[in-house]
């Protein structure tokens, strides 16, 4: 099988630099990211969705290599810029939690950039946290006030990785590890005083159906709670949309069934 060559690139927008890489022919596949882990965690689909598409993946802000900016800034803008800047006018658009909740924030924004949706254990804008997930962050944040950034890191491991009906024995370390060393050295990293994250209004829990185009919907069985009921809930609300349950695996769905996960989107997106 021919090896596949990438290329990486910094863009500047929104007043700070933006990294990402591209590799691949075709139509466009853009990558976002869950919001424990940076575009490394697509490692195992990358290069095999750039045999099929022209492919690309970033770091959001705060992640990896892309800073946060000092002014006001949207998450869900900066797809705009890198697609823009790439000569790209639509894409198919892939994201996993924090990744997800970008990708249909773009998606009502822009909806004439989007070709299609594949939201993973996704996260909403407009959606409240459980009672579990309040107590996880309060955790993570005496944590970090603390000082204990190891500590920090191994909760949301626990939180995210193994997920709440696993123990970290029953996940592959790899796994862990991995996810691991894309966290720990962002997981302390605070919005700057000078920035300022603007919100998608009015929120995308109340406009699921201006969503149009096809969307698939994916979560592991052994995610939380709260990502089981939410991705029902836009299952019902997003006309048409397709609904996977992975059996064995919790938040991290492409990391822990890497070849499954890259099977089912490609199926789906064949089909379109």
């Amino acid at each position: 099988m021919a090896e596949i060559h990438s290329q990486t690139g910094f863009l500047e927008a929104q007043g700070a630099p933006l990294y990402y890489e591209i590799a691949g022919q075709g139509d466009p596949l853009l990558l976002i990211h869950a919001g424990i882990a940076d575009s490394r965690m697509w490692d195992e689909q990358f290069p095999a969705f750039a045999r099929h598409y022209r492919t690309i993946r970033y770091d959001v802000r705060g992640y990896g290599q892309s800073p946060f900016p000092t002014g006001s800034f949207a998450n869900h803008e900066d797809p705009v810029a890198l697609l823009t800047s790439l000569g790209i006018e639509k894409a198919h658009v892939v994201g996993i939690s924090l990744g997800g909740k970008i990708a249909l924030d773009f998606a009502l924004a822009h909806p004439e950039m989007v070709t299609s949706l594949v939201l993973v254990a996704t996260s909403v804008s407009g959606a409240q946290s459980s009672e579990l997930v309040r107590q996880f962050f309060a955790e993570e944040e005496a944590a970090l006030e603390r000082g204990d950034v190891e500590g920090a890191t191994e909760l949301s491991l626990r939180m995210w990785v193994d997920g709440p009906r696993r123990t970290s024995a029953q996940v592959n370390p790899l796994v862990r590890k991995l996810v691991h060393d894309m966290l720990s050295p962002v997981i302390a990293v605070s919005l700057p005083e000078s920035a300022d994250e603007i919100a998608l209004q009015p929120s995308a829990l109340t406009r699921l159906d201006e969503i149009h185009v096809p969307t698939l919907l994916m979560v592991g069985d052994h995610d939380l709670p709260d990502k089981l009921t939410l991705t029902r809930q836009l299952a019902d609300q997003i006309i048409g949309a397709q609904q996977v349950i992975i059996p064995g695996v919790a938040h991290m769905v492409n990391m822990e069934q890497p070849e499954e996960f890259t099977r089912i989107v490609l199926r789906f997106l064949s089909e379109l």
